[in-house]
């Protein structure tokens, strides 16, 4: 039991701030595309997650890659629940030469997979300089040609009978941490 000052329970419940308090607080202008932060889903598979990962992209400041497949664009469509212009980047041709090239241009590219050098989410420092969080498929996970390109991979720990989590959970987990926002 949570208890007051005197030690008789005779706490203040919590304040709920206002959207106008909460928006004073957060940062003054829109961030930068492709400056920061970019989450990567190149392999997705169902557009619920395409739809939750664009929400968590606006709350921490990052962008949102994605390749151009023919489903994909409604599904982003359908999951802008803030109905604002998202900050969305599409991937033309092959999404392994686009992740080269960023590579190539200096950012980091941050893979969410299960391997032996990964970094537990918790021991995951804030990203520093321009970062690709690189996500595979619900399935198959990160596929062999594009771990090659990874500079590192994180892994979220997990106590239950699952092998990982649902793609928009995982990505956001590692997302806000990454933003150094937990």
């Amino acid at each position: 039991m949570v208890t007051g000052r005197s030690g008789r329970g005779d706490r203040q419940p919590p304040r709920i701030r206002s959207k106008s308090e909460l928006q004073q607080q957060r940062r003054p202008a829109r961030h930068q595309c492709w400056n920061h932060l970019i989450a990567a889903p190149l392999w997705p598979q169902h557009g619920v997650n395409l739809g939750t990962l664009l929400r968590t992209c606006d709350a921490v400041g990052a962008c949102l890659a994605v390749p151009r497949l023919p489903w994909v664009p409604e599904a982003l469509r359908r999951g802008n629940t803030l109905r604002h212009k998202q900050c969305v980047h599409w991937i033309e041709g092959d999404v392994c030469r686009w992740l080269y090239r960023q590579r190539a241009g200096d950012s980091a590219i941050l893979g969410v997979e299960l391997a032996d050098e990964s970094i537990r989410l918790a021991d995951l420092p804030a990203a520093r300089r321009r970062t690709i969080v690189v996500l595979g498929n619900e399935g198959s996970g990160i596929p062999a040609e594009a771990l090659e390109l990874l500079d590192s991979a994180v892994e979220i720990p997990m106590l239950g009978s699952g092998h990982s989590l649902n793609v928009a959970v995982a990505a956001s987990l590692v997302l806000y941490k990454a933003a150094g926002l937990m």
